[in-house]
C-alpha cells in the first residue's frame, strides 16, 4: 500500500509538471507573438517617418510619389502619432484619444509619456529646424501584451477546477462505497447475532447464573454495539447524546479492562459537565480506534493518557502515547483509506474515525504531535454547544 501511494503521488507530480509545461509554453509563445507584432508596428512607424522625411526633402514630388506618401500616411489608423517641433509646438497628431485632441497641453504631455516607451525619431527640415515624431503601441497591441498572462491564468484555473471536480467525484464515490460496505457489514453481523441471542436465552433457562452465560452475554452486547456502529456509518446518525464526560468515561472504563496491564492508562476529565451534541456509539468507536492504535504503537507496554479540556468555543480530546511515533510521511498518510504501517492492518480505522468526526460531528481530528521513538498525540476538536 505504501508503494502504491508513492507511485500515485509520482503520477500526480508528472501530470502537474506536464500541465505546467503546457501553460508555460503557451505563455512564452504568446509573448513571442506579442514581441513580433510590436516590432512590426515599429517598422510601420519607421516607414511612416521615412515618408515624412522624403516629403520634407523633396520640394516638388511627382503625383505618383504624392499619392504613395498619402497612402502610407492614411494607412496608419491604429498607431498613436504626435509630431512636435523643437519648441514642443504641435505640428501633427493622429490616433490619439478624442478627449485630449483639443487640449495642446495634454497632447504634449502624452508625447513625453510616449518617449518613455519608444525613442522619438527626429526629422531635420532645415538646419536648426527639427520635427520630432513620438509614437506608441496601438490599443490592440497594448491589450495583447496582457493576453499571455490572462490565458495562462485561465488555463491554470481550468486545470485547478478540473482537479477539484474529479477529486470531489472520487471522494463522493468513496463515500458511497464506505457507506455501502458498512451497511452490508452490519447486515451480515445481524443474522448470526440474532441466532446467538436466541441460544443465549435457552442457556439461561438451564443455568441463569452461569459465569459462561454472563460472559457470552457481554460478547453479544459488544457485537450488537459493533453492528450498530456500522449501521450508523452507512446512514446519517442522530446526535442525541449531550453528556460528553459520560461518553469518555464509559469508553475509558471499558478499554482499561481490555488492554494490557503493562500499559499505564490514565484519564483526565474536567470537574464540570461538558455538553456537546454527539453520537455516543460512533464517538466511542473513534476513541477506541485511537487507543488501539496507541497500544499497537507501544507494542503492549508503555503509557497512554486521555485528556478532555475546553479551549475557546471548542472541546478537545487528546490521546497521547509514548510509543514508536511516526515519520512525517506516515503522519501525512495516517488518515488515508487503506494506509497502514502494520503488516496485517487494513488501514480503515483512522479513515473511518476521520469520517465520523468531520462529516457527522462537524469537527476535526489530526495528529497534534509525533516524534519517532517518543510517541504520538492525536487530537479531536468538536465545537461546543
Amino acid at each position: 500500500m505504501l508503494k502504491k501511494s508513492i507511485f500515485a503521488r509520482l503520477n500526480n507530480w508528472i501530470i502537474f509538471v506536464l500541465m505546467t509545461i503546457v501553460v508555460l509554453t503557451i505563455v512564452i509563445a504568446s509573448t513571442i507573438l506579442f514581441n513580433f507584432l510590436r516590432k512590426e508596428e515599429v517598422k510601420r512607424v519607421d516607414i511612416l517617418v521615412t515618408a515624412l522625411k522624403f516629403q520634407q526633402e523633396v520640394k516638388t514630388p511627382s503625383l505618383e510619389i504624392q499619392a504613395l506618401l498619402l497612402q502610407i500616411y492614411s494607412s496608419n489608423t491604429t498607431i498613436p502619432l504626435i509630431i512636435l517641433d523643437k519648441n514642443d509646438q504641435i505640428m501633427e497628431h493622429k490616433n490619439i484619444p478624442q478627449d485630449i485632441e483639443s487640449d495642446s497641453v495634454k497632447i504634449v504631455a502624452l508625447a513625453k509619456k510616449m518617449a518613455k516607451s519608444y525613442t522619438p525619431i527626429e526629422i531635420e527640415i532645415v538646419k536648426g529646424n527639427k520635427q520630432i515624431v513620438y509614437y506608441d503601441n496601438s490599443p490592440l497591441l497594448n491589450n495583447l501584451q496582457y493576453s499571455p498572462y490572462i490565458l495562462g491564468l485561465f488555463i491554470l484555473s481550468y486545470f485547478g477546477f478540473s482537479f477539484w471536480f474529479f477529486r470531489t467525484i472520487k471522494k463522493t464515490d468513496e463515500g458511497y462505497l464506505w457507506a455501502g460496505l458498512a451497511k452490508e457489514t452490519a447486515h451480515q453481523i445481524g443474522t448470526p447475532l440474532s441466532s446467538m441471542i436466541g441460544w443465549m436465552e435457552i442457556m439461561k433457562l438451564d443455568d441463569p447464573d452461569s459465569e459462561g452465560v454472563h460472559e457470552i452475554e457481554k460478547d453479544i452486547e459488544r457485537l450488537r454495539t459493533i453492528s450498530e456502529r456500522f449501521s450508523k456509518i452507512g446512514s446519517v446518525p442522530e446526535l442525541n447524546d449531550t453528556d460528553f464526560n459520560a461518553t469518555i468515561q464509559e469508553n475509558y472504563d471499558y478499554l482499561k479492562t481490555r488492554i494490557s496491564r503493562k500499559i499505564n492508562f490514565g484519564l483526565h476529565l474536567p470537574n464540570y459537565n461538558i455538553s456537546v451534541p454527539h453520537n455516543r456509539i460512533l464517538m466511542s468507536w473513534v476513541i477506541e480506534n485511537l487507543v488501539k492504535n496507541a497500544v499497537d504503537a507501544m507494542k503492549g507496554e508503555g503509557s497512554i493518557s486521555m485528556s478532555v479540556f475546553e479551549r475557546n468555543k471548542n472541546i478537545l480530546v487528546e490521546v497521547q502515547d509514548n510509543g514508536s511515533g511516526m515519520t512525517k510521511q506516515q503522519a501525512r498518510n495516517a488518515f488515508k483509506p487503506g494506509y497502514s504501517t502494520k503488516k496485517r492492518g487494513w488501514g480503515l480505522g483512522l479513515s473511518l474515525a476521520k469520517r465520523v468526526v468531520q462529516e457527522y460531528h462537524n469537527g476535526d481530528i489530526k495528529i497534534a504531535q509525533t516524534e519517532v521513538g517518543k510517541g504520538t498525540t492525536f487530537r479531536i476538536t468538536i465545537r461546543k454547544a
